[in-house]
């Protein structure tokens, strides 16, 4: 028997089904497929089954995807649901059976390699051929039939993949191997050698199919750890409530029966259960669970708080806003869910390759099978078949596969450990490349809560008077600085009207009528289409524009009756953020409502590169617009409603948590706790995200170009080499694993 040709260590090549030739190969065939592969009627509230890698597959049960093979998983993460994969657990059983079988099958094939002949000289050659069967038949046939199962629904579709590829390798190995033990005659002399025996390859099937189980069990369980950000996420829900009873009385009960509404009783060192608002007590709140800063927030009556958050030693009661799937950290494992199976631009590029590559590399080995017939030593025919084989199984994507749903991955998953949820992988990879940085002034440079420094009355009103008209105005606004007067006025015992006919000016300010008298409220703009003239104010003003302080006209019976002046303080991380993200390649502008001396006040303190002062929420999106035009990279970072057409048209939207839900959903990124360096850590993670992928496509293409050639048998003329299944199935797994590695570093990555 021939076994020089076999000779050579196996790996696992089932890593690459799961993680990427499978879902490359065959990627033009989907796009002409259409929506086939969601079988989800409308309406269905079960569970869903979704591939990992390709998310338009959508099932109702359980099962392999048609198009790379790998299992399905639930498409949506439930609390609770800890146990192990059910792929996993079979794989595991399908693995140790085929290594019971296989370690005493390469004993008793591979001894005689380094001269120990006393197992076949003992059962002789004839019958050690039908121990091997036996032994193989196991591994080959129970153990290795998943690949079998799904090479053949490759090929019946089309989808050709990993699988097509170790289906066709093991199977003729296997046959071939069977036939020379059961009718040896019937091959040519092409096929025997110097002692006219026909050599069989049944180790080298049974190695494959193990070390393709040993691949994929290895991967299964990196991809459990790419979820463990989902996992701890939802093992930080509270189980139960304290719920207060209309009674007084108070009844913990579990955390589904919690409706809107409800009062909960928050004690110390008590998980907060859902989202809601203080309404008694006061505590500190440990909220490092979303947004990764250490530091306990102080809440009290009135505060937000949120959801699987820990309280401190304080204890309050606080109102249910929002329960169940509305709750943010709800939302946040929706979110990352979703990014896991969202596909970079990148990976276009990689199925590109992947589709092509399949059927290139079966034409590589019947090429190979034919080159080494004619013109091969003896026997020419056995080293032909080892040669495309090992073709065969060398050649399998794997690792182009993985190489960016894995990275993708553990890279949304990291990002929710710190506050930074991405909508998909392609903000992600867009990210990278952003050069320009859009920020707002209010709630994103500064606290986003402005305090009422000054009231400045003309001739003829007094503080308290002109105090009154303005914050009567405001009181009907949500807007920070419209809260800072009412606030302001409320401290220094004023009393409030209320005012009619209210009406917002988009970026000017407000009107109204208060004690039945006109006034309004706002900037130059403003006052200047009222046809006023700000006269000697404006040197007033202006002065206190430069330190900083958004200034604001009081205009009753169309004349000035005063000015108020609030400011809102700068968040103390901001400066080191600003500093960060220059470092980091980004030129800041600032676009704010503000006039333009308090903007550049603002700016020149934090050393911001520019400004674009008294724009209306309308002209973000065109100042974007105009720096697309001139080639720029543009982020984008609001948090209000109006700041929405101007999240979607940047190349990457960046919502401060803090912020409207539409600005969220216009976004790419949603920063939970709203600070800058949470941008910092979002363009640290996609530089290390994309860097990580190039790495692996490098890599995995560079191992392909150089290990398809050596399998087919190029240097055999030169150096006499030439490898075997068992080491062609071995460099196969080791590249897959090493990416999956290597993607499994950004859970590590320094943000």
């Amino acid at each position: 028997m021939n076994r020089d040709p076999v000779g050579g260590m196996a790996v696992n090549e089932n890593t690459e089904h799961r993680h990427g030739h499978p879902q490359h190969a065959g990627h033009g065939q989907r796009a002409s497929q259409g929506g086939q592969f969601d079988t989800v009627p409308p309406g269905y509230t079960g569970t869903v089954y979704t591939c990992p890698m390709h998310a338009e597959v959508r099932r109702t049960e359980p099962g392999a995807c048609p198009l790379c093979g790998m299992g399905l998983e639930p498409e949506r993460a439930v609390a609770g649901d800890e146990g192990p994969n059910p792929e996993l657990v079979d794989f595991t059983r399908r693995l140790w059976v085929a290594v019971a079988f296989t370690l005493p099958l390469l004993v008793l094939t591979m001894t005689p390699l380094v001269g120990f002949t006393a197992l076949r000289d003992l059962f002789g050659a004839r019958a050690s051929m039908w121990i091997e069967f036996v032994l193989a038949t196991p591994v080959i046939l129970w153990a290795g039939w998943p690949f079998f199962v799904r090479g053949y629904h490759s090929f019946r579709t089309m989808n050709l993949n990993m699988f097509s590829l170790i289906g066709m390798g093991v199977a003729a190995a296997y046959v071939f191997s069977i036939v020379a033990v059961m009718a040896p005659g019937v091959f040519p002399a092409g096929f025997r050698d110097a002692a006219g025996n026909v050599g069989v390859y049944f180790e080298a099937a049974a190695v494959i199919v193990t070390l393709v189980l040993l691949g994929q069990v290895m991967e299964l369980r990196a991809r459990e750890r790419t979820g463990s950000a989902i996992k701890a996420l939802l093992g930080m829900a509270a189980k139960t409530a304290r719920v207060i009873r209309a009674d007084g009385r108070e009844e913990e009960i579990p955390l589904e029966r919690v409706q809107v509404g409800d009062r909960l009783r928050v004690r110390p060192g008590d998980k907060v259960p859902v989202d809601g608002t203080v309404i008694a007590g006061r505590s500190a709140v440990d909220e490092s669970m979303i947004s990764g800063e250490p530091i306990p927030v102080e809440k009290v009556a009135g505060e937000k708080v949120t959801g699987a958050t820990i309280n401190g030693t304080g204890s309050f009661v606080m109102v249910a806003t929002r329960v169940g799937a509305d709750t943010l950290l709800s939302q946040i494992v929706e979110m990352v869910a979703n990014a896991q199976r969202s596909r970079a631009p990148i990976q276009k590029w990689a199925d590109l390759v992947a589709g092509r590559f399949v059927p290139a590399v079966i034409g590589v080995a019947v090429l190979s099978f034919v080159s080494w017939a004619i013109w091969g030593p003896a026997p020419a025919l056995a080293y032909a078949l080892v040669s495309a084989v090992a073709v065969l199984i060398i050649a399998c994507p794997c690792a182009l596969g993985l190489a960016t749903p894995m990275s993708i991955m553990t890279a949304t998953g990291r990002g929710a450990q710190v506050g930074v949820l991405i909508k998909n992988a392609e903000a992600l990879e867009r990210f990278e490349k952003v050069d320009t940085l859009i920020v707002d002034k209010t709630g994103t440079l500064t606290v986003g809560k402005p305090k009422l420094v000054a009231v400045l009355p003309e001739a003829g009103h007094d503080e308290e008077a002109v105090l009154r008209l303005a914050a009567s105005l405001e009181k009907g606004s949500e807007h920070p600085l419209a809260e800072a007067i009412v606030r302001g006025a409320e401290e220094r015992g004023v009393a409030l009207v209320e005012a009619r006919d209210f009406e917002a000016v988009t970026g000017k300010g407000v009107k109204g009528v208060v004690d039945g008298k006109p006034v309004a409220l706002g900037n130059v703009k403003l006052a200047a289409d009222m046809g006023l003239d700000s006269g000697a104010l404006s040197d007033t003003a202006n002065a206190r524009r430069d330190q900083g302080e958004t200034v604001m006209f009081v205009i009753l019976d169309g004349a000035i009756a005063g000015l108020v002046s609030v400011a809102d303080p700068v968040k103390e991380t901001t400066p080191a953020a600003l500093k960060a993200l220059h470092e980091l390649g980004f030129r800041i502008i600032m676009a704010t409502g503000d006039n333009e001396r308090t903007a550049k006040a603002v700016a020149a303190r934090l050393g911001i590169d520019e400004i674009r002062a008294d724009v209306l929420p309308a002209d973000k999106a065109e100042i974007i617009k105009s720096l697309q035009a001139q080639g720029r990279k543009v982020a984008m970072a609001g948090d209000g409603v109006n700041d929405a057409p101007a999240l979607a048209q940047a190349d990457v939207g960046i919502a401060m948590g803090t912020g409207a839900d539409v600005a969220i959903e216009s976004a790419g990124f949603t920063l939970v706790k709203g600070n800058l360096d949470g941008i910092v850590r979002a363009r640290r993670l996609a530089r290390a995200t994309m860097r990580n992928i190039r790495q692996n496509l490098f890599f995995a293409l560079i191992y392909n170009a150089a290990g398809v050639p050596v399998a087919a048998g190029v240097l055999y003329p030169f150096f006499g080499i030439l490898i075997g299944p068992i080491f062609a199935a071995f460099a196969m797994s080791a590249s897959s694993i090493s990416v999956v590695l290597n993607a499994l570093r950004l859970r590590r990555v320094r943000l």
